[in-house]
């Protein structure tokens, strides 16, 4: 295959899938996900950018696409098991995937605000 072989990108294709805001679920959601800490930054991984999709289908299933401030973080092995154990007790969950990428690498402006605030950023 050569460099005139490969596919071009689809302009407009978001890096981060969209979450399904409208779901009944979401914000529920994302509050059990504010309760998950970085143990290296006092802020939520809501608030820090760390979780870029939150999907619910129908029936109840939660895929969270998620990733950490470096691919070397002590608990990257750890950090999903506590995601699905926060959303595990959110009523009306039935099943949780949480799926760790690095694309795209996290960036400081991906913090909300409150976050920035937390941080002296602000």
């Amino acid at each position: 295959m050569t460099a005139s072989d490969t596919p071009a990108p689809v302009e407009g294709t978001p890096l981060i899938a969209p979450s399904t805001t409208e779901h009944p679920l979401y914000e529920p959601v994302v509050e059990a996900c504010r309760t998950v800490y970085d143990p290296e930054i006092p802020v939520n991984i809501y608030d820090l950018g760390l979780i870029y999709t939150i999907a619910i289908n129908d029936g109840g299933k939660v895929d969270v696409t998620m990733t950490l401030t470096a691919p070397g973080c002590p608990v990257a092995g750890e950090m999903p098991g506590w995601v699905q154990d926060a959303i595990g007790a959110v009523p009306g969950v039935s099943e949780i995937d949480v799926e760790m990428t690095f694309d795209p690498q996290w960036g400081m402006d991906m913090m909300s605000d409150e976050a920035r605030l937390e941080l002296g950023f602000m």
